[in-house]
């Protein structure tokens, strides 16, 4: 398999009013991913909800996965491109974890995404062996290190261990840290080449590119992607010029698009420009008044 380069979408989930999923603006979205040159896709991440979502056997999760495969594979046969599917499977109980790794395989997925144990706050030892159970599944894993939402960082040392396993084929970082981020591909690029190094912070993407990492799992794409791959695309090819270019442009949506929280600020950016949003899920909620205006504003000097 190729490794990973590139622009990735952290896919949201739109509601309709009454809270239920809009099923047919999720197939919208995607195509508008698809038809706007994005890298890859990653539904079933964090910025999915998906802790809010009904995974039984053929309700809401299985629909959204469904739809991805679908879209994909019908682009696929008429783009004669490769869209990478990135499906999250990710739960601070192992058993789960590997559960929802095993279902990425069965349905066709090309990675699974796979963050560290939240809530526990288990040692580097059960971090490593929770790595380990879900590269048995025998699909490729995408560790995702992002601290602020799961009360552990992975250090350099523990993911270099966890690199070695089978099956391990790279990080989303977002440790917002890019000094370790430049530590990793320092020490673990070197040993093994093939290993993806993605920005998990828009903001961070160009820095991490240029430090020598692959790409990002963006937010902001959810709105734009054509411009985030654009500048992905300009980044690995060394053309910073252009990259710079659009990281200056987008800098105010990077900083809004998190200023009431992930995903109720894109939702909200996305509902502003008439795409397929919708509110969030309990224990979200609408974002503020004054973020409100704070994005509006931000979108307007993005010239979006």
């Amino acid at each position: 398999m190729a490794k990973l380069r590139g622009a990735f979408t952290a896919l949201i989930t739109p509601m309709h009013a009454d809270g239920t999923v809009d099923f047919d603006g999720f197939r919208t979205l995607v195509r508008f991913q698809l038809e706007n040159g994005i890298s890859g896709l990653v539904p079933l991440g964090t910025t999915a909800e998906t802790p809010t979502l009904d995974e039984r056997p053929g309700e809401e999760e299985d629909k959204i996965i469904q739809i991805v495969m679908e879209e994909v594979h019908s682009y696929k046969q008429t783009s004669k491109r490769d869209i990478p599917i990135i499906l999250g499977a990710s739960s601070n109980n192992t058993k789960d974890a590997v559960w929802y790794t095993q279902r990425a395989k069965d349905r066709g997925a090309d990675y699974a995404l796979v963050v560290t144990p939240y809530y526990n706050k288990p040692s580097d030892e059960g971090i490593y062996r929770h790595y380990e159970a879900v590269s048995k599944v025998g699909i490729p894993i995408i560790v995702y290190n992002i601290m602020g939402r799961t009360g552990k960082n992975i250090s350099t040392d523990l993911l270099f261990r966890i690199a070695q396993l089978p099956n391990i084929a790279g990080v989303k970082e977002a440790s917002g840290d890019i000094n370790q981020m430049m530590d990793v591909i320092a020490r673990i690029k070197s040993v093994k080449p093939d290993f993806a190094v993605l920005s998990g912070d828009d903001g961070l993407t160009l820095p991490l590119i240029a430090s020598g990492g692959d790409g990002v799992v963006s937010v902001v794409s959810n709105l734009a992607p054509a411009l985030i791959t654009e500048l992905a695309t300009a980044a690995l090819a060394n053309d910073m010029d252009k990259a710079r270019a659009i990281h200056y442009r987008l800098l105010p949506l990077f900083k809004a698009a998190f200023i009431d929280g992930n995903p109720t600020s894109i939702k909200y950016a996305m509902k502003v420009k008439g795409l397929p949003s919708g509110g969030v899920r309990l224990p979200l909620v609408e974002v503020h008044d004054k973020a409100k205006e704070i994005i509006k504003d931000a979108l307007v000097k993005c010239n979006l």
